[in-house]
């Protein structure tokens, strides 16, 4: 709504002159509201993100030819590299299987509470499990831990709405495998190289799949209707997670042991 709207920017305005003075200012959205914060920062030099401009390869070279176009130089993308500022521990007790269920970018990219329990509750007896999720994928959380409930499995922790961004790292960094849907989470995991399995639908996995992580896999469905990159399925069916069931999951998730 308007009341909404109106307090993103005046929230923006108010961040806008906490920060300074910049020599250069780097925008890798090309959103209006990224658009709306380069108008407010002051910079001798300012960069606006064109998705339309580099296309047709990972986002990790999109933002590396980016960069190096206005700047003039021949940087190459490495590893993606987080620095925790939580230790993590020396070895789990126990192997821990994370899954993540939310997606930020529509409800047709998340897979189901009841495959993802199914694949947690088969895994159960070899692995403890963590949940993640931000606060609006809570319900979602709550629906997995309920579904575990039923099946008698208690060595799980729901985690999701209960950490911060540092928690977050740290806690992913642990695991010693992942279950989860294209998601900012998924990129973490793959900066610590930990074994994932990312389930894709409408998104393009050649773009926003896990960079230089040679343990990972992609599972999905090859329909002609992928990857149609919509928030809601335009064909109101949602096939392209629908069809993925846990058995597939759980034998990529062998494949990576």
């Amino acid at each position: 709504n308007t009341y909404v709207t109106r307090k993103k920017y005046t929230s923006l305005y108010k961040i806008s002159k906490k920060l300074g003075q910049f020599d250069i200012f780097f925008s890798f959205r090309s959103s209006f509201r990224s658009k709306f914060l380069k108008l407010l920062i002051p910079s001798e030099k300012k960069f606006q993100f064109d998705g339309n401009k580099y296309q047709n390869r990972h986002q990790v070279e999109k933002y590396n030819d980016f960069v190096n176009d206005n700047l003039n130089t021949n940087f190459h993308p490495g590893g993606l590299i987080v620095h925790p500022s939580l230790k993590p521990k020396d070895k789990n007790l126990k192997p821990i299987l994370g899954i993540n269920p939310g997606g930020s970018y529509g409800n047709s990219k998340r897979w189901y509470p009841e495959e993802f329990a199914k694949v947690a509750t088969e895994l159960s007896h070899k692995f403890d499990i963590l949940i993640f999720g931000s606060i609006d994928e809570k319900n979602i959380a709550t629906n997995i831990e309920k579904l575990l409930i039923e099946s008698n499995v208690s060595n799980y922790q729901n985690l999701a709405a209960q950490t911060s961004v540092e928690e977050l790292i740290y806690h992913i960094s642990t695991l010693d495998i992942f279950v989860t849907g294209d998601s900012g989470p998924m990129h973490i995991a793959a900066a610590f190289q930990v074994p994932t399995v990312a389930i894709f639908g409408p998104t393009k996995d050649t773009e926003t799949s896990q960079w230089m992580n040679d343990k990972s896999t992609i599972v999905k469905k090859e329909l002609d209707c992928q990857p149609c990159m919509k928030r809601s399925c335009p064909l109101k069916h949602n096939n392209c997670m629908k069809l993925i069931k846990a058995g597939e999951v759980l034998h990529a998730v062998k494949s990576l042991n």
